[in-house]
């Protein structure tokens, strides 16, 4: 098939619709170069903001969170045999996996694990899985809070559900089959929020106290008269697992000590009841804190979702800034304790708090999964430019990216 026509990219994609046709174009091309004839089918997988919500839904908890514009796409057909081979652009070694061998294949060994790790759980499900030829391109930015991984994650899921299993595999399907994949294949301590953002389209609040649950909300930034825009601070954080996975360990031995599996399991006016026992048990004042910040802001959640029906535009700014400043502060993964010399992401917060009190409106948060990566920034629509060009100046023009939420999530862009 051509690439899709104009009115589903209009769909997706909006003003960016003869941007996504060209790079569809090229990819298309690519494809026939390395696997020669064929009809290849096209899929997209949009990376994915947080809102309100940072590190909750380990622990059962509720988020605020949206797909944004910036995708992975992927070239994709049946490739007659048992073997997945996916090309991904700027990397030089193609991805290759015969389904009868997955089980010899190694864990915690990059994409690699990650696909098999994925094909594996499709099928331990009993869903369909053949073999197929891929060629992905990406406009995520890597190892940087915004998602890269889900989203590629999420791509494939796609191409799996539409080539093998006539669409019929559920969008909370997708997030455990990705969960799945990092937890046992990457041995990351990794929730379901990322993967669902990217699988859902659009603005979602998440509650994972009783499995996945979400319903859609009508929100975007230009309701806030404010644009959206991620910065790149400069460290990525591919290497950063086990400061991720600390993050619900402490939590749950918080929870453990209060008699419970899960913090979603117990509440805040538990612990504060029963502090200093649970201090004592866990010996580590931090797992305190973060669990704080987890009750904190899953109340913030419930807020913010109240403010948008109300269209309180100045409470849904002051509570992002509220998470963002108790990610900081109570959570703690602005940076790396074991490397505090290196604080990208607090000076990215400064810089932004000072522009943002210049200008009077706004807001900003620590972005994703923290100690690293990318900052957020909703930005009075015009202030937009100053505070572009003031981020470039200090982080590189390379890093700073204006986005918007985009309604459609992983999917054929055929249909």
């Amino acid at each position: 098939m051509s690439i899709p026509d104009a009115n589903i990219l209009q769909r997706v994609y909006g003003d960016a619709s003869e941007e996504a046709a060209m790079r569809l174009n090229e990819l298309e091309t690519h494809y026939h170069e390395l696997f020669g004839e064929g009809e290849p089918e096209f899929f997209s997988a949009p990376g994915r903001t947080e809102i309100i919500g940072n590190h909750t839904d380990h622990n059962g908890g509720k988020i605020l969170a949206a797909s944004i514009t910036m995708d992975t796409i992927c070239a994709a057909a049946p490739s007659g045999n048992n073997v997945v081979t996916i090309v991904s652009e700027g990397y030089p070694d193609p991805v290759v996996i015969n389904l009868d061998a997955i089980d010899e294949l190694p864990h915690c060994a990059g994409t690699l694990s990650l696909v098999a790790g994925m094909l594996e759980s499709f099928g331990q499900r009993g869903y369909k899985v053949g073999g197929f030829n891929a060629v992905v391109s990406t406009q995520v930015i890597s190892s940087a809070g915004v998602s890269s991984s889900a989203s590629f994650e999420m791509l494939l899921c796609a191409v799996v559900n539409h080539l093998f299993n006539d669409d019929a595999i559920d969008v909370a399907t997708y997030a455990l089959v990705g969960q799945y994949a990092e937890n046992v294949w990457w041995e990351k301590a990794s929730g379901l929020m990322d993967q669902m953002a990217c699988a859902v389209g659009g603005t979602i609040v998440l509650d994972f106290s009783d499995g996945v649950r979400y319903e859609r909300v009508d929100f975007s930034y230009d309701q806030l008269d404010c644009d959206l825009v991620i910065v790149n601070t400069g460290k990525g954080h591919a290497d950063l697992s086990a400061e991720y996975s600390s993050v619900p360990g402490e939590m749950r031995a918080v929870a453990a000590a209060l008699g419970a599996e899960r913090l979603c399991d117990t509440s805040e006016e538990a612990l504060l009841a029963h502090l200093d026992e649970v201090r004592s048990a866990v010996s580590c004042d931090r797992a305190l804190m973060r669990a704080l910040h987890y009750f904190e802001e899953c109340g913030r959640v419930d807020e913010a979702v109240a403010a948008l029906a109300a269209d309180d535009k100045a409470r849904v700014l002051a509570l992002i800034e509220a998470s963002g400043s108790s990610s900081w502060r109570w959570l703690q993964n602005a940076y790396v304790t074991g490397d505090a010399a290196e604080q990208s992401i607090p000076l990215a917060l400064a810089l932004t708090e000072l522009y943002l009190k210049r200008v009077g409106g706004g807001a900003c948060r620590l972005h994703g999964g923290g100690f690293a990566g990318v900052i957020m920034c909703a930005v009075p629509k015009n202030a937009t430019a100053g505070y572009v060009e003031l981020m470039s100046k200090h982080f590189g023009a390379g890093n700073v990216y204006l986005t918007n939420i985009r309604a459609t999530g992983a999917a054929c862009l055929g249909r």
